[in-house]
């Protein structure tokens, strides 16, 4: 009796291993496949610089006078427009995140995943961090060309912007998460895409301020760019570029990751999400 008791194997401290094999292998693929990929860098950083250098250049002496918070003095436009595009890294990451895992259910693989001996919570958090990871790689080196093209940010508060790059890409790879669960097939992918994208983006203060929406009277677009969780992730990032804490936004941006991981949790529920449903039905 007492034999068969020594002999029984404990399956507690065999999770942290598994966890960490399964982090390795989740993230790990999805890094080592961008890497493999040189291309995917150049295109993802070729549509953030096209808009820093054009519009930069062309709206230079259009939002260059602006004082608000987080600025205590003139910016230039070029400057203004870092956290948004850097927002814009993210989101469109986030978005061919999703699109990646429509592939892998349509290839079978997102399907031999989720069979895995581990809780389903943990498989999507871990392709939740992979997508993630790749964002936050993207936006560094956009913001070091953008140091490179004369953008002038404070190294002292550098810890605190890259903290909030990380949270802002993880709510944006949430928001991808989500939609990988209701786009079925690859050919829907980019409709949708656009649609969620570009009212993301340009509702929003990526471009121009807030204020100049309601300066224009444009109230029901103000209320849009308010309730956008776009908006909150660039305002974290542009406040925390220069030390500041804009209580709102990271509130918005922790409470909306929350949000959008659970829905697709529910929704990769096999019991009682979409993602049960067929293609057809």
């Amino acid at each position: 009796m007492q034999a068969a008791t020594l002999n029984t194997p404990d399956p507690a401290p065999a999770l942290l291993p598994h966890l960490l094999r399964a982090l390795r292998a989740v993230v790990g693929r999805e890094i080592g496949r961008f890497l493999r990929q040189p291309s995917r860098l150049g295109s993802a950083l070729v549509r953030p610089l096209l808009w820093f250098v054009v519009f930069s250049a062309g709206f230079h002496n259009v939002f260059g006078v602006a004082i608000a918070p987080p600025y205590e003095t003139y910016v230039e436009y070029k400057e203004y427009m870092v956290p948004g595009l850097l927002g814009m890294v993210a989101l469109f990451n986030g978005m061919q995140s999703s699109l990646s895992m429509v592939y892998d259910r349509e290839m079978g693989v997102m399907r031999l995943l989720l069979t895995a001996p581990l809780a389903r919570g943990w498989l999507l958090a871990f392709k939740l961090l992979a997508g993630t990871a790749l964002s936050v790689l993207q936006m560094v080196v956009f913001l070091a060309i953008a140091w490179a093209f004369g953008v002038e940010l404070p190294l002292l508060h550098l810890p605190a912007a890259l903290l909030a790059m990380v949270c802002g890409a993880v709510m944006l790879a949430s928001v991808g998460l989500v939609f990988s669960v209701y786009v079925k097939q690859l050919e829907n992918f980019a409709g949708t895409m656009n649609f969620v994208i570009f009212p993301m983006f340009f509702i929003s203060p990526a471009l121009y301020p807030l204020w100049k929406l309601e300066e224009s009277g444009a109230w029901w677009l103000l209320k849009l760019a308010q309730a956008n969780p776009f908006t909150h992730a660039v305002e974290a990032i542009r406040f925390a570029m220069y030390g500041q804490f804009n209580t709102t936004a990271w509130a918005v941006v922790l409470g909306c990751t929350v949000v959008f991981f659970v829905a697709a949790l529910w929704g990769y529920d096999p019991q009682r999400g979409s993602i049960s449903k067929k293609p057809g039905g």
